[in-house]
């Protein structure tokens, strides 16, 4: 009985030892990762806030394209709320009419799409019948 609680207690402390070193080269790698990464944090944020502003702004709309701009409306049109309430209604009109654009167009891409794609579907299952 000893010797098999012995046994025991040794397959469980070899079992934490080559747990512990398992941990520890895990942790050693994951450190040597961490501190060898090339990572620019700062780099790309300013190209992308440029470029995100060009696109914002090659649209030719007339309404407001970003929170200050609308903020900036907001104020110019403080003591009016008539003409305020004017203003967003077109700018709602413009904005419905553009999104209503785009999606025309990817509809009729997706029927054309719809389209390209049952009659090759119809040309490989007429060759297969052939065969």
């Amino acid at each position: 009985m000893i010797s098999l609680i012995s046994r025991t207690i040794g397959k469980i402390s070899s079992l934490l030892k080559g747990l512990q070193v398992k941990t520890f080269l895990a942790v050693v790698l994951a450190g040597f990762l961490v501190l060898t990464t090339n990572v620019g944090y700062g780099q790309n944020d300013k190209a992308l806030g440029e470029r995100v502003r060009e696109q914002v702004q090659q649209d030719d709309a007339q309404r407001p394209k970003t929170i200050g701009e609308w903020n900036k409306e907001a104020r110019e049109t403080e003591g009016s709320p008539g003409e305020r309430l004017q203003k967003i209604g077109k700018e709602s009109a413009e904005a419905f009419k553009q999104f209503g654009s785009g999606y025309v167009e990817g509809a009729q891409k997706t029927a054309s799409d719809v389209g390209d794609s049952a009659a090759q579907t119809g040309k490989n299952i007429s060759n297969q019948v052939r065969r």
